[in-house]
């Protein structure tokens, strides 16, 4: 009985491998951890220190069509819409590392639809996904300038089998390095451009020799910051931040799909995306509310489509008065 499960398992992963390897005919990729659009205005600006954020995401991607090697569409309407939320925790303490204020993040997310790579069949329930967790986080303010490095690592909590359909998660630890900066153009620090830069490497795939190519993420913004004054003119109320998103992504090295003593190594993939982005913080409820819309242009091998991403968060202070 044994020898025969074991014989259904090896037929099963073979016929998987194959299907994978008609999907990397067709110029497929595999995905990899970094949400898109999760950073937009000031990505290169850490929070301030001694603050705690409790914060709620709303991530939706709508894929309007699959790209092709030449950029063409080979599929003009993949009927695919992902969707993320979950909960999650920011804190930034006063304690210096290299001149650094030092803070660590935690997600707690729930995923429908997840996307594994650039084939149609991606139809899994809302569930338990992979986890994000960054233990480190340096963050440096400067007076026209200021700067971040943090190092993240998406841990394989969600549900994941090769070939299945179902899957909640990527099957896999992804390790990830990003730095960024914020530069601002006025001493009141009120007109700024921002760039944050991550890295990700990519771990093999449960239960396989499926390995995911490293992948460079690029995110940021140009924007205005608005101080909303209360009725007496005395003090500011809110603070609104308005302006101009992009973010590009791009396949570094190959994605390996073994099959026999085959290793295949599809050709790259990239994206590039422009959009905007407005968020409110208002200095009374310490709650802050922020949308962002991105549309992506020049996909190569992958889907391309709009991705929206709304962020609730209350903070809370612990500085002294």
């Amino acid at each position: 009985m044994t020898t025969k499960f074991n014989s259904y398992r090896q037929i099963k992963s073979t016929l998987t491998l194959l299907l994978l390897f008609v999907c990397f005919l067709g110029h497929s990729q595999l995905k990899g951890g970094h949400i898109l659009g999760s950073s937009g205005l000031q990505s290169g600006t850490q929070a301030p220190a001694n603050n705690l954020s409790l914060y709620v995401p709303g991530y939706f991607y709508e894929a309007g069509s699959l790209r092709n090697s030449d950029g063409d569409k080979s599929i003009a309407n993949p009927d695919i819409n992902m969707f993320i939320t979950g909960v999650g925790a920011n804190y930034v303490s006063d304690f210096k590392i290299l001149g650094a204020n030092y803070g660590a993040t935690i997600l707690l997310a729930f995923a429908s639809n997840t996307i594994q790579g650039s084939y149609v069949d991606s139809k899994s329930p809302f569930a338990f996904t992979d986890m994000l967790v960054q233990p480190i986080q340096l963050g440096w303010h400067n007076k026209r300038a200021d700067f971040v490095f943090s190092y993240q690592l998406y841990l394989p909590t969600g549900k994941y089998e090769l070939g299945a359909s179902d899957n909640s998660g990527l099957g896999m630890f992804m390790n990830e390095l990003s730095a960024g900066t914020t530069l601002f153009f006025n001493d009141k620090k009120t007109f700024h451009f921002s760039a944050l830069a991550a890295y990700e490497m990519n771990g093999k795939k449960k239960d396989t020799n499926v390995k995911t190519g490293d992948i460079l993420s690029i995110e940021g913004g140009l924007g205005k910051t608005f101080y909303m004054m209360n009725t007496e003119k005395t003090a500011p109320k809110g603070i609104l931040n308005a302006g101009l998103i992009y973010y590009l992504q791009y396949k570094v090295s190959h994605d390996e799909i073994p099959a026999g003593t085959l290793v295949l190594e599809p050709s790259k993939d990239r994206v590039g995306a422009i959009g905007a982005e407005v968020n409110y913080f208002h200095i009374g409820c310490k709650t802050t509310a922020g949308l962002r819309w991105v549309s992506e242009i020049g996909a190569v091998n992958r889907f391309q489509g709009n991705t929206f991403f709304l962020t609730l968060a209350h903070v809370f202070s612990f500085a002294k008065e």
